[in-house]
């Protein structure tokens, strides 16, 4: 045990574990507040399809030569999302059918070109990396966590000044709509939050695992809690313990990063599935 304090104190003289620490939780508590409302609504699919138009747009991104590939992924993610918004409520095209056209297809494509175009001679370890998050939250830079930062507080400012708004439009829609507000325009304003949230993710997880920092937080609240603000809270704290916990796991066992992450949340989920059924 004296041995994994060490290495943890050794650890934190590093800045890249730090920032990762930072990052990590920042962006686990995001996930885990807009994670609610989407599992509420349904939507819990739009987070693996929009993780696969990131991974799309980053390849296209790393063989344009971008140095900062947040310019053209962060647009290209959010403009899928309102798409996808649209398509939810198509006649011609369900959203399932959406999802699945545009996060296959973009997979699809960005996988092609980092095989046509590639940037490295190591292909693979490249689309591992970032398919599965395997050392790109231990690569950030400076720039990227304040970008982090600055994202996630704009993230939950918007959430915590429009909480009443989203807590209408995800419980009843069609009263909100009655009673005056622009479901629309709210709809709209969480898939852009979301959308934000994917890109940030990316680096935390990887594009395959982003749904487990949404789903797993909010359904082990719910396994106890039932009102929206409590699942609300301890969906967050369940978030944010979860990511740390994981990230000085994969440090001390040297593990992957985001698999170590998704891990430590489907136990917390059984703890509480534990917890919810004795209550119950």
């Amino acid at each position: 045990m004296s041995e994994i304090f060490e290495k943890l104190a050794v650890s934190f003289g590093y800045d890249f574990v730090i920032y990762a620490l930072i990052a990590g939780v920042l962006i686990a508590l995001c996930s885990s507040l807009m994670g609610v409302t989407l599992v509420l609504k349904r939507f819990s699919f739009i987070g693996d399809g929009l993780s696969h138009v990131a991974f799309g747009a980053m390849a296209v991104a790393a063989v344009t030569g971008l140095t900062n590939n947040m310019l053209l992924v962060l647009p290209v993610t959010v403009v899928s999302a309102v798409i996808l918004l649209a398509g939810g409520k198509s006649r011609k095209i369900k959203g399932d059918a959406a999802v699945a056209m545009i996060s296959v297809g973009s997979l699809a494509v960005g996988y092609m070109i980092m095989n046509l175009f590639p940037t490295s001679g190591n292909v693979s370890g490249d689309v591992c990396s970032t398919l599965f998050g395997s050392t790109s939250i231990l690569t950030l830079s400076k720039l990227d966590v304040w970008l982090c930062v600055i994202l996630s507080v704009v993230v939950l400012f918007v959430f915590i000044f429009f909480y009443n708004r989203i807590f209408a439009v995800t419980f009843d829609e069609s009263f909100a709509r009655a009673t005056g507000t622009n479901a629309g325009a709210y709809n709209l304003l969480i898939a852009i939050i979301i959308a934000v949230i994917i890109v940030l993710a990316m680096n935390l997880v990887g594009s395959l695992l982003i749904s487990a920092l949404v789903i797993f937080p909010a359904l082990s609240a719910m396994r106890v809690f039932k009102s929206f603000k409590s699942v609300t809270i301890c969906s967050a704290v369940f978030s944010v313990l979860c990511a740390a916990l994981g990230i000085l796991i994969s440090i001390v066992a040297g593990t992957p990063v985001g698999s170590t992450i998704v891990g430590v949340d489907m136990l917390g989920f059984f703890i509480f599935w534990i917890i919810g059924a004795v209550r119950r």
